[in-house]
């Protein structure tokens, strides 16, 4: 018997069919049961995994080529039958047998359908099909063969366009969390001493951790805030003791040449995991649970290489860190401590700003309540000091030394709860004027949450320190209604801190890439995270700031580990102008050019000058941020941030012009009113968060839409918004608020009108539309003016020709 070349190669082709099954795990005959488990099955069978966090990889469509195998083989051109293919595969997607072969391959239904649009759109759009794929629709058209034969190259498409698919086992291995201790082998080489310094605050636990620092050889200290750092470098070096001091933006050496101490100061974050030292202290170790940094204290913890490690912290940490030492088969010592000074929790309400008394800090949980309690407290003859958060560390400090200078007529302090560490005041009554926090949801809305009794105690006790001129403390409340939730608050136990914060280090997200070529780094950490596996100690922290960094320079080309380092900076993301400077310096950054002292001053348009508003101030602060952030970048990209010491000299100058600003606040307030300005830093935000949230279309446009916000304002000089007397103290910071406020400003403004619906929407926001209104007014006075040229032109010339 002789064979046609066709039916050879049709043979060849089934043969090739068969080997393409048992390769993938399939049976040799996709519709015969029952279905075999492959090594695919195992995939996606945990419930745990989101698919849709998998972005599907575009496949090409097939190019006409010179010679169609398929055609030559079969004479059927399948681009005249186009109808009857799209008829076959959208059969071949209902059929519950493929979809339940697909589930036992690792495709939910999610991957499934998106595999199947992708496989649909490549077989309807190629020129020309792969010989055997092409036999096989074929035979389907004709009725010789068995639609469930197209499963294996459709499943071979799907591993085309979903990756993950052929390496999920090493991808959960990568991200595999449960024993994060072993991560730091140094620290494992060691017989670690564990001492647990446990009391409130103002009990001396920190004093006694850093007195066995100091005698130490060599030691190492881990703040939560530069402030803190920074205290301990100076009191240390003060005794003699040469100590260095290492934040994120700032090096200190105590050797004049630069040659490193025994002992060092530093921020959490910046601690070193493979330095020896005879003496670690790890102060507020109750951070260890917090959503965002929290693994920045538990990296801390399990890595440390030192003999000893003196913990300090709230009570409630204890039973976490004895079951995270036992992993690590350590002992914990717990020494407890009493607070040095009584506090006690007075029975009325403080009610009106005329029984305010030196030594007095009230607590206000926004700037616009600072500035409001600062005018009336002046206007009554009282000069206060003012701290919140965003102030400079600088700044800070000499509001501190202003308020607790006996000789100054300073006497009260108004401030957030930025006062809650890193400052020693000497404060008799702590006055809360709330006792609910407002913060933004991740929708972007206004939420008000109580305050938690870890909160509540941490503020509360800053009342009366040890050794100070108030050694008795106080707290109350201002409103009185206030008073009972506050002692119910206070007097509930401090809940259990019952797990520490992890996140992925570079080197696992490097190897995500590896495994995922095309993902973003966005996607990388969503993919990370979802897969991560954790045991009950542990808790993967918040990645939201990153990933909302890393869709802003999706766009701008780095590559993977200078992009994972931008995207750690901190920056304040609610201020468009650091957005800008951010991008900005990624751009720079990504064109090979450095970013000099001279590009970084025209940037930011220095030199500045002195405050005339809070807006005013609020500027400088941010651009005190955008230098912060340039002397980050600097010990991280030397070459390419080369002036971090002039950088360090201006910023030293704006603290001192912001310390006037401060100084004068009242006089600022007042000029802000006088111009009908309101504080608004929110309002901006508004927008970035409706960008970064799933409505928002492409991430990288983010970047460009608030770079070209922020140009478009500077060029036009417009640095403050202009609204009604009435509104000095609000803040519109989510969209029913600014919708509240726009009725106020145009009361005539229709609700069901489309301005209405897009501040609804929250894309739109009550500053930009005072902008659009003053750019809609010049245009129109523009317009008109060339109207009446161009009339006054029209009658000259009519005259002209009825004198010709």
């Amino acid at each position: 018997m002789t064979f046609s070349p066709a039916r050879i190669c049709l043979r060849c082709a089934t043969l090739r069919l068969m080997s393409l099954r048992s390769t993938a795990g399939f049976p040799s005959f996709a519709r015969v049961p029952p279905f075999v488990r492959s090594s695919h099955t195992r995939l996606l069978s945990d419930s745990r995994t989101d698919t849709t966090l998998f972005v599907p990889v575009p496949v090409k469509a097939s190019v006409n080529p010179d010679i169609d195998i398929g055609v030559e083989l079969t004479s059927v051109d399948l681009k005249e039958r186009k109808d009857d293919i799209l008829k076959i595969l959208n059969q071949f997607y209902r059929r519950k047998e493929i979809q339940r072969l697909g589930i036992e391959q690792g495709l939910d239904a999610h991957l499934f359908h998106q595999a199947f649009i992708s496989f649909r759109k490549y077989v309807l759009e190629s020129e020309s099909l792969p010989a055997d794929l092409h036999i096989i629709l074929s035979d389907v058209l004709s009725e010789n063969g068995h639609i469930d034969d197209i499963f294996p190259y459709f499943f071979q498409h799907a591993r085309q366009v979903f990756p993950m698919l052929d390496c999920m086992d090493d991808l959960k291995m990568i991200s595999d969390l449960t024993t994060p201790a072993n991560l730091f082998q140094e620290a494992r080489a060691l017989k670690r001493k564990i001492i647990f310094h446990a009391g409130p605050t103002n009990s001396g636990k920190t004093h006694h951790a850093l007195e066995r620092f100091s005698t130490a050889k060599t030691g190492v200290y881990c703040g939560p805030l530069k402030l803190l750092a920074n205290e301990v470098h100076q009191k240390t070096n003060d005794r003699g003791i040469p100590c260095d001091l290492v934040t994120g933006e700032e090096r200190k050496y105590a050797h004049p040449e630069g040659i490193a101490s025994g002992h060092v100061a530093c921020t959490v974050e910046m601690t070193s995991t493979t330095q020896p030292y005879e003496v670690a202290v790890i102060d507020e170790i109750q951070m260890i649970k917090d959503q965002t940094r929290g693994w920045a204290w538990t990296r801390a913890l399990l890595g440390i290489c030192a003999e000893e490690i003196h913990v300090c912290g709230e009570p409630a940490a204890i039973d976490l860190v004895k079951s995270l030492m036992s992993e690590t088969e350590e002992e914990v010592e717990v020494r407890e401590y009493k607070r040095l000074t009584p506090l006690k929790i007075l029975d009325n309400a403080l009610e009106s700003l005329d029984d305010v008394r030196p030594g007095d800090c009230i607590v206000a949980f926004s700037k616009n309540d600072i500035f409001k309690l600062s005018r009336q407290l002046e206007a009554q003859g009282k000069e206060c000091a003012v701290i919140y958060g965003s102030l400079p560390p600088g700044t800070k400090l000499a509001q501190a030394k202003k308020f607790n200078d006996p000789k100054d007529p300073c006497k009260i302090l108004i401030a957030t709860d930025a006062i809650g560490m890193g400052l020693n005041l000497s404060i008799k009554r702590v006055i809360f004027n709330s006792i609910i926090r407002p913060t933004l949801n991740e929708k972007g809305e206004m939420e008000v949450v109580p305050l938690t009794t870890s909160q509540a105690l941490q503020i509360a006790g800053r009342a009366g320190r040890y050794g100070s001129q108030f050694e008795d403390g106080e707290a109350t409340t201002f409103y009185k209604e206030d008073l009972p939730t506050l002692k119910q608050i206070l007097s509930n136990p401090v809940e259990d801190v019952e797990a520490g914060g992890l996140h992925p280090t570079a080197e696992q997200i490097e190897m995500f890439a590896y495994q995922l070529p095309d993902a973003s780094i966005s996607n990388l950490i969503d993919i990370f995270v979802n897969l991560s596996k954790v045991n009950p100690n542990y808790f993967v922290c918040n990645m939201d700031d990153f990933k909302f960094l890393a869709d802003m320079i999706q766009h701008i080309p780095l590559n993977l580990r200078a992009r994972y380092t931008f995207c750690c900076a901190p920056i304040n993301k609610k201020h468009p102008f650091i957005c800008t400077s951010f991008l900005k310096f990624a751009r720079q950054f990504s064109r090979n050019e450095p970013l000099t002292f001279d590009w970084l001053c025209r940037h930011i348009r220095w030199p500045l000058t002195a405050p005339q508003t809070i807006k005013d101030l609020m500027h400088l602060e941010a651009v005190h941020d955008v230098m912060d952030l340039y002397l980050w970048f600097s010990y991280r990209f030397m070459d390419m941030f080369p002036d971090g010491g002039f950088v360090r000299q201006i910023q030293l100058e704006l603290d001192t012009v912001i310390q006037t600003g401060v100084h004068q606040i009242t006089k600022l307030i007042h000029a802000s009113k006088e111009k009908k300005e309101v504080v608004t830093p929110e309002s901006d935000d508004i927008m970035v968060r409706k960008l970064n949230g799933k409505s928002a279309g492409k991430m990288s446009d983010i970047g460009d839409i608030i770079t070209e916000q922020q140009e478009m304002r500077e060029q036009r000089g417009v640095t403050m918004e202009t609204y009604d007397d009435r509104y000095i103290d609000r803040e519109p910071s989510s969209p029913k608020a600014a919708e509240k406020l726009l009725r106020v400003i145009y009361p005539n403004l229709r609700p069901e009108g489309l301005t209405s619906e897009l501040i609804k929407e929250g894309i739109l926001s009550v500053d930009m539309l005072q902008i659009l209104y003053e750019e809609w007014k010049e245009a129109v006075a523009n317009s008109n003016t060339t109207y009446g040229n161009t009339k006054k032109k029209n009658k000259k010339s009519k005259r002209k020709t009825k004198k010709s």
